[in-house]
């Protein structure tokens, strides 16, 4: 667990046990075994989270991210927009993004990767098509188009998701384009076909539920920042509820056609508390229809319309 986390969840917790008490006795008592300070603080934070008929953590609920992870996995300085063109003396936004203005800004990214010094290990010729598709972003990221996000893209967009657990099954709808994920709590075998949102296979590893997920299209990306994947790829997703309304949500990345070696990302989940609050659903497609078959319509052509794809 990161020591952000270690450190926030276990102040809050030796704060409820009143370590700090009046009387000097207590506190010599305290202080003098501080060993068993933490791991009473540890066991009482566990203890808080809430847990299914069968002791299990329950995950249920409906979530979002607070983060930038979306925009760029990395730490990134901000920018005038997502797509960039030549300009006479510094690159400027592009003809399609510049009448957006500060909406179509890019804020500042403070990374969510845990290895690598905060980078993704690219091998140099990865590294060079991940710029070619930062450069040709509104071309190419397959969130403009409505396309499935994939994994583990879809827990960190800004767009909220909900965890259905039970002790025979485990299931995630997500708002972004209807995606949805159905994780076996069997081992399914190879994933017979690969997809948007690919195949997983969940297991609890004490109070964490680890996720492997394989068969994962290689047409998704990471982030608006072209980071992308092969069909190569495959991802281990750990869930560990850190208390009632928040869950360490880390992801490890295998992909030796790309990368060098694995890479972790880590980032807290939020449970949603507004009264009353549902999954709202964000079907895209509508939206980009024009976009993706406009060419096709009755009556005369769009000039200069083309397939984005």
């Amino acid at each position: 667990m990161p020591n952000g986390f270690k450190k926030i969840t276990l102040i809050t917790a030796l704060m409820s046990l009143g370590v700090m008490a009046c009387s000097p006795s207590d506190t010599q008592t305290t202080t003098s075994n501080p060993t068993a300070s933490v791991a009473e603080a540890q066991s009482a934070m566990m203890s808080a989270i809430p847990r299914t008929p069968d002791g299990k953590p329950d995950l249920n609920g409906i979530w979002q991210v607070l983060t930038t992870a979306n925009n760029n996995l990395e730490p990134a300085p901000p920018k005038s927009a997502f797509a960039m063109v030549p300009g006479d003396f510094v690159p400027v936004p592009a003809p399609e993004v510049v009448a957006m203005g500060a909406v179509g800004a890019v804020p500042a990214s403070q990374g969510v990767i845990t290895t690598n010094n905060g980078y993704i290990p690219y091998k140099p010729e990865a590294l060079a098509r991940r710029d070619e598709n930062r450069e040709n972003w509104l071309d190419r990221d397959p969130e403009v188009k409505c396309f499935m996000p994939g994994v583990p893209r879809a827990t960190y967009l800004p767009h909220p998701f909900q965890i259905f657990q039970s002790n025979s099954a485990f299931f995630i709808a997500y708002s972004f384009a209807g995606a949805v994920r159905n994780i076996y709590l069997e081992d399914p075998g190879e994933a017979p076909i690969d997809s948007w949102m690919g195949q997983s296979y969940g297991t609890w590893d004490g109070d964490t539920f680890v996720v492997e997920v394989s068969g994962l299209i290689d047409s998704t990306w990471y982030d608006r920042a072209g980071n992308y994947r092969s069909w190569e790829s495959k991802v281990t997703e750990r869930y560990t509820m850190i208390d009632k309304n928040t869950i360490e949500y880390t992801a490890t990345i295998v992909d030796p056609q790309l990368y060098t070696e694995p890479w972790t990302i880590s980032m807290p989940l939020y449970r949603r508390l507004e009264k009353d609050f549902e999954l709202p659903q964000f079907k895209c497609v509508e939206f980009v229809e024009e976009l993706l078959f406009g060419r096709f319509r009755k009556g005369r052509p769009i000039e200069g319309m083309t397939m984005p794809f």
